[in-house]
């Protein structure tokens, strides 16, 4: 997972409310075994309506997407985090977010923001002509106007994203404690050590 301590960009003013993860990856798309190439998939029916934000060459790899309230809601498929990976998205800025999306986001190395609807609809505004920047370090939106927005994250959750840690990092940064714990278990319970006798 990469390390996210800073997300500046033009960002795609989506701004629709209650996104489930079937609109951000329909469930054909599910058929995969590998995560690359989701992106392609991902918002494929809000890409059929006319003049839909995700089609304005403007917005082309950027690396926020601004949604409105309830974003990610519905089914728990972690793919939709896939899948916004896949397009370039590194972060997420909407009211409020499903708590199984959110986690899924976090688990993937997505930063989730949540603000109130007036900076929302700010930033929506911002996003037409300018670009965004989001520090993980401060908890801080800006924009080139003044513009600044607090955010609150949970603090295991931000050491986590700033180092670019996963579950599985987070157990290999263990791993002294690991080796330690199995060499004193291996000296005090030898028995546990022991392979099983193969038949001749």
């Amino acid at each position: 997972m990469e390390p996210i301590n800073h997300v500046a960009g033009r960002a795609i003013p989506f701004g629709r409310k209650n996104v489930d993860t079937d609109v951000i990856i329909p469930a054909h798309w599910l058929k995969t075994i590998t995560r690359e190439g989701l992106g392609k998939g991902a918002f494929e029916a809000v890409k059929k309506e006319p003049g839909n934000v995700f089609d304005d060459p403007d917005y082309a790899g950027a690396p926020i997407l601004i949604a409105g309230d309830n974003f990610g809601c519905g089914s728990s498929r972690e793919h939709a985090a896939w899948a916004l990976l896949d397009m370039g998205v590194k972060c997420v800025i909407a009211p409020s977010f499903s708590d199984i999306f959110s986690g899924n986001a976090f688990k993937n190395g997505i930063l989730t923001v949540a603000l109130p609807q007036e900076a929302i609809d700010r930033l929506l505004e911002v996003a037409k002509t300018d670009q965004i920047d989001i520090d993980l370090e401060t908890q801080s939106v800006t924009t080139p106007f003044q513009d600044r927005f607090a955010f609150d994250i949970d603090p295991f959750r931000k050491h986590c994203l700033e180092n670019g840690l996963d579950e599985v990092g987070l157990t290999m940064a263990q791993n002294d404690a690991i080796n330690a714990y199995e060499a004193k278990a291996k000296a005090g319970l030898p028995f546990l050590a022991r392979t099983p006798a193969t038949a001749a």
